[in-house]
């Protein structure tokens, strides 16, 4: 593999000549994508990305300028993935789980990426194919809630948990109410599981749902639901406290920038700064003591044609002063994607460089503040 070192999301590399012949390549904000990373959702590929498409791609942020950070290629995905519903980090490793993968929406892989050996391999695939799996990982497992079997539709109540030591799935107590897209996380040693977005598929709609599973009685009890019921949004535990930061409701065409924050000792919900740019579908991480989030999308009908911008993004947040700046945007950006924080780096691997599911990649990119 090449490696490249990206510096401030622009098309820059290593040395002044490989600079120029990617910029002469890439008109269009960061990096052009090779064929051999992308693979369309049906059909056969291989798939080259349009200008039109190169054009969805948006980084202006209308936050305060901070460090900007560089971002460097990483071992890309072992095949094009998206619409995992993000990711989960144990042991210092990515766990990417379930999605869209190989002209299928209801894919059950499961890559796990080793950032001292920049490697994949393949673990115990999820015991039944979803895309937009709730997943966190808590003490040695890795829960793994919800998804949808149809694209972004048919939800359903299945809950798993994987053993990291044994490489082994277990069926655990289903959830009481079918969702996907929802937001898992893991405090106190119990997973709340936030938001999403549930059935019938003709009426398919954001939920504002809190329920949380106790892994010691494999049972679940109802908290007080999130005020602004929406899916596809971000999650981080700060300081015990739960983040939910930005997400849709009902659609992408109706992004948030909402930023909930929930007190699980005394069950209550309390506002912060929002999202300085409105997204779903993005990655969000506690690196360094601040939120960073990255890519998503926001789509939009023109003449019932689907268009709109792929999010590049690098926006960080400061619990301690609630406020937002950004950083340098992703060289390649996307949503639907995997990314944790291990180390120094935040990893953000697969997802998808157009607005919807069409088109999926294999591109793993990781960003330090150096």
């Amino acid at each position: 593999m090449n490696r490249r070192t990206i510096l401030g999301g622009a098309a820059a590399l290593l040395g002044g000549a490989g600079a120029a012949r990617a910029q002469q390549a890439a008109p269009h904000h960061g990096l052009p994508i090779p064929s051999d990373r992308m693979a369309p959702l049906r059909g056969a590929g291989p798939v080259t990305l349009t200008p039109a498409q190169y054009a969805q791609r948006f980084v202006d942020s209308p936050a305060p300028v901070g460090p900007p950070g560089r971002w460097v290629e990483r071992a890309t995905l072992p095949l094009p993935r998206t619409e995992m519903a993000w990711a989960a980090e144990w042991d210092n490793k990515l766990h990417v789980i379930g999605g869209y993968a190989e002209q299928r929406v209801d894919n059950s892989y499961h890559h796990v990426f080793d950032p001292a050996a920049n490697s994949w391999v393949e673990k115990a695939r999820l015991p039944r194919g979803a895309n937009h799996v709730g997943v966190v990982a808590s003490a040695g497992k890795i829960y793994a809630f919800g998804g949808f079997t149809a694209q972004n539709r048919q939800a359903d109540v299945l809950a798993f948990a994987y053993d990291v030591a044994a490489d082994r799935w277990d069926r655990i107590a289903d959830m009481p109410r079918p969702r996907g897209a929802g937001a898992l996380a893991a405090v106190g040693g119990k997973i709340h599981h936030i938001g999403g977005a549930s059935n019938p598929d003709t009426e398919r709609a954001s939920v504002g749902w809190h329920e949380v599973y106790d892994p010691q009685a494999d049972r679940w009890e109802r908290r007080k639901a999130l005020p602004g019921a929406r899916d596809h949004a971000g999650v981080v535990v700060h300081n015990g406290l739960i983040h939910i930061v930005g997400g849709r409701f009902n659609t992408f065409e109706y992004n948030t920038g909402l930023h909930h924050v929930y007190d699980p000792a005394a069950d209550q919900w309390t506002t912060r700064s929002p999202l300085p740019t409105p997204r779903s579908g993005h990655g969000l991480v506690v690196y360094r003591g601040r939120f960073f989030a990255m890519g998503g999308e926001s789509g939009v009908f023109v003449n019932r044609e689907l268009t709109g911008q792929v999010h590049g993004q690098m926006e960080s947040y400061d619990p301690a002063s609630d406020t937002w700046q950004h950083h340098a945007p992703m060289p390649t950006p996307r949503h639907g994607m995997g990314a944790v924080t291990i180390g120094d780096f935040i990893y953000v691997a697969g997802g998808g460089p157009i607005v919807g599911g069409g088109i999926k990649t294999a591109v793993h990119e990781a960003f330090t503040l150096g």
